[in-house]
């Protein structure tokens, strides 16, 4: 059991499987820590030495009302079954992660984000109430407005609040299942900024490709910002995507490497246009990356690393300059690398990570010392500019990082349950 990324590795974890929501937690020797379908980069859901309580089991729906969008299942129910299910009849997701491979009860766990948080906030927002089961067998039932308090140590609490064992969500109108699509390419971050700006206020899906690779100081930044919104029925029917490709060997080394970085970013950026228009299936824009399965193996036996750092508005415009120089000047290879804005929603849980600001998500080989050493070095500009780093990304974020990145941790800590632990925990907290 590792993480998508693939590191750390941990050994030592006993793996115990959960299918039935009514009964007891098993009472188990030593910490445990709930485990969905393993889609974090991070040690959020490792317990080097301990238990992991695999909820894939429960996987139930257990209501969904047609008539209002609102649907009960329990916690290990993937995304892409929620949406088997509702989109035929007209309902869709709030908000969703690049992945339908998620968990819902890892959805709340991170509190994810999508390409709307500017006009819907993160995930939890959206979660009407929760079932948690505590490891003294107390089962509690909360929500915004019942029991405040441990719903909000929850969404965002990254399992260790207790057992997330099934949810209520509000599902939005779904008028298509195509979407009008528009991407613009910009030359370098001044572009970016402005272009954005424009976008967010007509169009509630955006996010953008960067080149992180780009050397120029006139092209640093440059990108293509992805622009999308459901269609109305007439606009025409557009088919779902194909049978995913699959990564069927282990490399025995990265392939995405410097060189193939630089030819993928300067071919990616020249073959789109500066401004086209047209129409795509929802899971082409949502999910492009569940269209290659196991692609986590391109970047061979060592993994990677995903950097995600959100910076506050004041800031985010100098410290993402810096950031890109940094990353430019060193030697390490980006194919993954996205931009967005987040909305001026206050974050729902008391660590969540997602808040007014700009986030960038960057993907590296992992080779060891050099790749460590520049993530440290980010760390200081994302440190210094009043930033966070998503702890559902980094396997590897400093104690004193996470401390002044989350400044609501002292709030958060009674509702711990002391049974309750995992690698990433232990690491931050120690």
């Amino acid at each position: 059991m590792t993480a998508w990324n693939r590191w750390p590795v941990f050994t030592d974890q006993t793996v115990v499987r959960l299918y039935d929501r009514d009964s007891p937690l098993p009472a188990l020797p030593r910490p445990f820590v709930a485990h969905g379908n393993g889609r974090s980069y991070s040690d959020v859901c490792l317990n080097d030495g301990g238990f992991l309580l695999d909820t894939c089991g429960l996987d139930k729906f257990i209501s969904f009302d047609r008539a209002a969008g609102r649907l009960r299942c329990e916690a290990g129910v993937l995304l892409r079954d929620v949406v088997a299910l509702v989109v035929p009849q007209g309902w869709f997701l709030p908000v969703t992660p690049g992945t339908l491979q998620v968990t819902v009860g890892g959805a709340i766990a991170n509190d994810v984000h999508g390409k709307n948080h500017h006009v819907s906030g993160s995930f939890g927002r959206h979660v009407l109430q929760l079932g948690l089961r505590r490891s003294d067998g107390r089962l509690l039932t909360c929500g915004p407005d019942s029991q405040p308090g441990w719903f909000a140590a929850t969404v965002g609490g990254l399992g260790l609040t207790g057992v997330i064992l099934w949810a209520e969500i509000q599902l939005v109108p779904l008028p298509s299942e195509t979407m009008l699509l528009r991407t613009r390419r910009f030359r370098c971050l001044e572009e970016f900024w402005m272009l954005n700006a424009e976008a967010g206020s007509a169009w509630p899906y955006t996010v953008a490709w960067v080149d992180c690779l780009s050397g120029s100081r006139r092209a640093r930044g440059r990108g293509v910002l992805f622009c999308g919104r459901h269609a109305p029925k007439p606009a025409g029917r557009v088919g779902p995507p194909g049978r995913p490709l699959r990564i069927g060997f282990n490399p025995p080394a990265s392939l995405v490497n410097r060189w193939t970085a630089r030819l993928f970013n300067g071919a990616y950026y020249r073959a789109h246009g500066a401004d086209r228009a047209g129409l795509c299936h929802y899971q082409r824009f949502f999910y492009p990356l569940d269209r290659i399965e196991d692609w986590n193996r391109l970047y061979g036996p060592r993994g990677f690393f995903q950097y995600q750092c959100v910076l506050p508005v004041p800031t985010a415009e100098a410290a993402l300059t810096e950031i890109l120089a940094r990353i430019a000047g060193s030697d390490q290879a980006s194919l993954l690398a996205v931009l967005k804005t987040f909305g001026d929603f206050r974050p729902t849980g008391m660590l969540s990570f997602a808040r007014p600001g700009v986030t960038l998500a960057v993907d590296f080989p992992n080779r060891s010392e050099p790749t460590v050493k520049l993530l440290c070095d980010l760390d200081e500009l994302v440190l210094a500019s009043g930033g966070a780093l998503y702890p559902a990304k980094d396997p590897r974020m400093p104690a004193r990082l996470f401390r002044a990145g989350y400044p609501r941790l002292a709030e958060f800590l009674p509702y711990v349950d002391p049974m309750i632990s995992s690698s990433f925990w232990r690491r931050v907290t120690s």
